[in-house]
């Protein structure tokens, strides 16, 4: 039985718009992937943070097949939307933030 406060999440997605600035870019690479046409996807991740000052929110960010092409630098103001994912695996939760669009600014 579950107390009234307490949330039963199997999954959860929420989308959001942001303008952020690019913290590091990582290289790109490919993984597998069973929803990509030949079977590989390019994957690139991003460290992104919201305006304002050092002690804003920081976001670890995966880029998908063409938006992981993107090169950006240290420094580039962007707008990405992004996708908060939450998932459970074997009795835990995970979240995943995809950027489902980046626009250089």
């Amino acid at each position: 039985m579950q107390s009234s406060n307490t949330l039963n999440i199997k999954k959860l997605n929420i989308m959001e718009t942001k303008i952020l600035r690019v913290v590091k870019c990582g290289e790109c690479f490919t993984v597998k992937s069973e929803k990509s046409e030949n079977g590989v996807l390019n994957k690139r991740n991003l460290i992104l943070q919201e305006l304002g000052g050092k002690y804003e929110s920081t976001y670890v960010v995966s880029a998908l097949g063409n938006l992981a092409t993107l090169q950006f630098s240290e420094g580039d103001i962007v707008m990405a939307t992004l996708r908060f994912q939450s998932r459970e695996y074997n009795g835990q939760m995970f979240m995943d933030v995809i950027a489902t669009e980046i626009i250089k600014h």
